[in-house]
């Protein structure tokens, strides 16, 4: 038989090996827990006094509801920038825009790198956006059109700074923002939101802590964005450097992609527009992805100047 003493004192080792468990469980952090701890830049109020929230969300609603009347094609290069080599140009993007019910929608075609075919992806923006595409540079084939791998959404484009997360700008229509008011942009006046990432977009880049939006207050229109990082450090800024007027609309010209930790720039420029198109469905259609499309007619396309 075991002895009293004996037993009493694997009980009490019992005892402490419980109490240990239940300690230890209660330092693990709940799903909840850890994404309350993630970091979150505070609100940097640009006027004095807390801006309206409701006149914020009013301005940013507004924004999300306007863009290009009508379905337009534009012609693009990608001039790469880097902070030390030579700086290089990849021509021959093409994009087809338009706007459905979900949003914003276009369909790009990067230009091929080697012997690949050309990249090509179907970005739909809006509250329920999603990323098609079709072509895979790195292998050098194509393939049927798919839904983006989120984990290549921050890959980069094309051998360029470009990704899939700045094509499509989900943060446009994040949920969770606060309207900062307004701030000076190079001389003009715009309204400041701060944008923070849902619980997908943090789980595949845990360093982007937000995005801070700048909307012209004349016109409603981006004019630049920065992600936010620990410490509220700009991990990446995109500018909108020039704008160009083609039938009576204002359009984007050049597009500034500035990596703010290597100092690497990447510039999206508009060579060419074709605006007040009439594209039929199959253009966004993500089955059609992988087929070849024809540009507009030359004669359409309005050539812009450097």
């Amino acid at each position: 038989m075991e002895p009293a003493s004996r037993r009493t004192k694997l009980t009490r080792q019992a005892s402490l090996l419980a109490c240990l468990v239940v300690f230890c469980a209660t330092l693990l952090p709940t799903e909840a827990e850890a994404q309350s701890r993630r970091y979150r830049p505070p609100a940097r109020y640009f006027q004095f006094g807390q801006p309206n929230q409701d006149e914020g969300r009013t301005i940013l609603e507004a924004f999300r509801q306007q863009g290009i009347a009508g379905d337009y094609f534009l012609e693009f290069d990608l001039r790469v920038l880097p902070r030390r080599g030579q700086t290089r140009v990849v021509t021959g993007g093409r994009l087809w825009g338009s706007r459905n019910d979900e949003g914003p929608i276009s369909r790009v075609e990067l230009p091929s790198v080697g012997n690949a075919d050309p990249r090509r992806m179907l970005v739909q923006n809006g509250p329920r956006g999603c990323i098609w595409t079709s072509g895979d540079e790195r292998a050098g084939v194509a393939t049927e059109a798919g839904a983006l791998d989120p984990a290549a959404l921050f890959e980069p484009l094309a051998g360029t700074g470009l990704t899939s997360f700045d094509l499509q700008m989900p943060y446009l229509y994040w949920g969770d923002f606060v309207f900062e008011g307004m701030a000076p942009v190079r001389g003009r006046p715009a309204h400041v939101f701060l944008m923070y990432p849902p619980d997908e977009i943090a789980a595949l880049k845990p360093e982007l802590a937000g995005v801070r939006v700048f909307l012209d207050t004349q016109f409603g229109a981006l004019v630049q964005s920065q992600q936010i990082g620990a410490e509220e450090r700009v991990l990446k800024t995109l500018s909108v450097l020039d704008l160009k007027k083609i039938d009576d609309q204002w359009m984007v010209k050049t597009i500034d992609l500035r990596d703010e930790t290597t100092r690497d720039k990447t510039q999206f420029i508009v060579t060419g527009a074709a605006l007040g198109l009439d594209f039929s469905a199959m253009v966004f259609d993500p089955a059609s992805l992988a087929e070849p499309l024809s540009p507009p007619p030359a004669d359409r396309v309005r050539r812009l100047a450097p």
